[in-house]
């Protein structure tokens, strides 16, 4: 279903719930995320069973908890919109721009942020040293095109090597593509990829082959760390199910601590990214408002936000270095 007709549909229901009496709280609960060891607590939370471990302290015995994997926020803001989804994860983008969409309508907003990691733009082809080299003849996998978090950085970047108005200078090289995807794209001697902006472990995996190397970072398109996945839901939702909302957050909480007090039982490779200084796994937004700005001046979201607390839920105005 298109975004537009779901967002039709969300309407419609929501004129109508003023009619509805109000039901118990969600026996059944979907949780969404991507591809990535940057959806680590996500992992634990559904192997360890964490939301139903809280949603049983909040007297909610029967919980049952369906976890799916999706390729870009975008499909994800789509099942959020039709009610097949109640949690969804992925970069700030999608977030930022089902929040415009829904501001008055089903109010999307950030549970908490996951995590604060640069993303690469890696390439194979040795011509590029930086993005001003790419030509028709190269393609830039990312997850999804205009709208995820890579391809906003990407449109960042070229505004910054290109000045301003050509933020979409690159786009028509950008293909939409699941990381893994991406990732066996760009490492074969057969495809048209030359190029992805993707996450860990995927960006790690790329350079350990000695034809790639990275172009950009975006923590130099950002001038330092930023958050790069949050989780998001609807005020609806939240305010229908504070229980379960609770759980999911308390369990969030959790699994966050579980990993920081716990890096040394990973793997080599998992271990060497999770003990990288410049990622962090944190329910505390950092420089969400880059964003946010940027996508409201060059038109990506038609409202204007004027603090990162429009975006979330209060359960992280407080949070330490938020």
């Amino acid at each position: 279903m298109k975004f537009k007709a779901i967002l039709s549909t969300a309407l419609v229901v929501t004129l109508a719930a003023g009619t509805v009496p109000v039901r118990a709280e969600v026996s059944e609960l979907h949780v969404a995320a991507q591809y990535g060891i940057s959806y680590l607590p996500l992992m634990i939370m559904q192997d360890r069973k964490l939301i139903e471990k809280h949603a049983q302290a909040e007297g909610i015995s029967d919980l049952k908890v369906s976890w799916s994997k999706f390729a870009g926020g975008n499909v994800m803001n789509d099942a959020l919109l039709s009610g097949s989804l109640q949690f969804a994860s992925g970069g700030v983008g999608p977030l930022v721009t089902l929040w415009a969409k829904t501001k008055g309508l089903y109010d999307v907003k950030g549970v908490a942020a996951m995590n604060v990691m640069p993303l690469y733009l890696n390439t194979n082809n040795p011509k590029v040293k930086t993005i001003a080299d790419f030509t028709s003849a190269d393609k830039i996998a990312l997850p999804a095109v205009k709208v995820s978090i890579q391809a906003v950085t990407l449109q960042m970047a070229a505004e910054q090597a290109f000045g301003p108005g050509q933020q979409n200078r690159l786009d028509p090289l950008t293909v939409s593509m699941s990381h893994p995807d991406a990732q066996t794209a760009l490492l074969s001697a057969n495809s048209e990829i030359t190029a992805h902006l993707g996450a860990p472990p995927f960006q790690y995996n790329e350079l350990k082959d000695p034809r790639v190397h990275t172009v950009l970072n975006s923590y130099e398109v950002l001038g330092g760390p930023a958050t790069f996945n949050v989780i998001w839901t609807t005020s609806k939702f939240r305010e229908q199910n504070p229980k379960v909302y609770k759980a999911f957050v308390e369990a969030f909480d959790e699994s966050i601590a579980i990993i920081n007090a716990d890096k040394k039982s990973s793997l080599d490779d998992i271990l060497a990214m999770l003990n990288d200084p410049k990622i962090e796994f944190t329910t505390t937004p950092h420089n969400v408002m880059k964003y946010v700005d940027f996508m409201y001046k060059i038109g990506s979201i038609k409202v204007k936000a004027d603090s990162w607390k429009d975006l979330f839920f209060p359960n992280v105005y407080n949070l330490p270095g938020s």
